[in-house]
């Protein structure tokens, strides 16, 4: 029988609306899907089902490489989140899939409705999952309790636990042949362009393709073209790059180690999510950069002369994810075991 799929999609970031648009058609294969959509930062005009909306908690980045605190308070309506997650129907679908957003987990864990956390935060609720050096309280709290599920299915670079299945990789990078056209594709959406162009203006042997939240149409600066944020168009990029610098996200660098191409990442200073991918990535060889400083462009040039790292495989499909996602959720839907519900009381736990 089909089932009824709520997909909750966290929209802070581009990387999981990519996601999302590329499992949607294998989910669609189980039944009909609608998606809850929260988060207000995303760049990336989201192709799904969005059927409910909501700002939810969203992270903001200054123009230096960190978080915006103030904004990001600022931005928090605790009584709007608490309206949306009483309001969202959460208990007319079959199987609810939450891709790291908290007023679904809070939804259900209120209407007492099971859940699957699934997603590449899903992973860290495994011990055995990398973690940075410096461990940060804040940082592992809100990765085991922002979006608290039933069951998880998690998706890492590696299967460093029995739940934790490989990055779901879009089909254009899948089917794609990687070529090498000379230029660096760069996407660093914690730093603003002015910051960006500083760090790249001395390297004039080099061509680069910044894929930028602020300019509206193709800008050349020398050796450095600004470029609108777009799916395909960054999605061609690094296919045919020479090179990725990015942030240390996960759906970016999985592509591009995928497709096995040299990869340089700044983490999100701040970001403890960001610093744990980081050090998974170091070990696997990827050069790391903790910001934006002075021997930058050296750092740059260093990097270009070290070897490729080792192309990601790939242990599972993404329709033996999406298979494996349902059956898990058809058990948890057949079972019913609350996992801790909550009170309205308790809303002050959660935030």
């Amino acid at each position: 029988m089909p089932a009824k799929i709520l997909y909750a999609v966290q929209a802070t970031g581009n990387g999981h609306i990519s996601r999302a648009m590329e499992i949607l058609p294998f989910l669609e294969q189980y039944g009909t899907v609608d998606v809850f959509l929260s988060g207000s930062n995303s760049h990336l005009q989201p192709k799904l089902p969005v059927r409910y909306r909501s700002n939810g908690l969203s992270l903001f980045y200054g123009n230096t490489g960190g978080l915006d605190y103030w904004r990001m308070w600022k931005e928090l309506n605790l009584r709007r989140i608490w309206k949306d997650a009483r309001e969202l129907p959460v208990e007319q679908y079959d199987i609810v899939l939450n891709d790291f957003d908290s007023i679904t987990a809070l939804a259900c864990r209120l209407k007492k409705v099971p859940s699957i956390g699934f997603g590449h935060q899903a992973s860290f609720q495994s011990r055995y999952t990398p973690r940075a050096a410096k461990k940060d309280i804040m940082g592992e709290w809100v990765l085991q309790q922002y979006a608290p599920a039933s069951a998880y299915m998690g998706l890492h670079f590696s299967a460093y636990d029995d739940f934790i299945y490989p990055p779901v990789i879009k089909s254009t990078i899948l089917q794609a042949v990687p070529e090498n056209r000379g230029h660096i594709t760069v996407y660093l959406s914690h730093y603003s362009d002015q910051e960006i162009s500083k760090a790249l203006a001395s390297l004039t042997d080099l061509r680069f393709e910044v894929f930028s939240k602020q300019v509206k149409q193709v800008t050349r600066v020398g050796h450095i073209t600004f470029l609108p944020i777009s799916h395909d168009g960054f999605t061609q990029s690094m296919i045919h790059a020479a090179g990725v610098i990015t942030g240390a996200g996960f759906e970016t660098p999985a592509e591009a180690l995928y497709l096995g191409k040299p990869l340089l990442c700044l983490p999100i200073r701040g970001q403890y999510e960001q610093l744990c991918n980081a050090a998974a990535m170091q070990a696997m060889g990827v050069v790391v950069v903790d910001k934006i400083k002075a021997d930058f462009p050296m750092q740059v040039q260093n990097w270009l002369q070290t070897k490729t790292v080792q192309p990601l495989a790939l242990s599972h499909s993404t329709y033996d994810i999406v298979q494996q996602t349902i059956e898990l959720g058809r058990s948890l839907r057949a079972s019913d075991t609350p996992d801790a519900w909550l009170n309205e009381e308790d809303l002050v736990t959660l935030f």
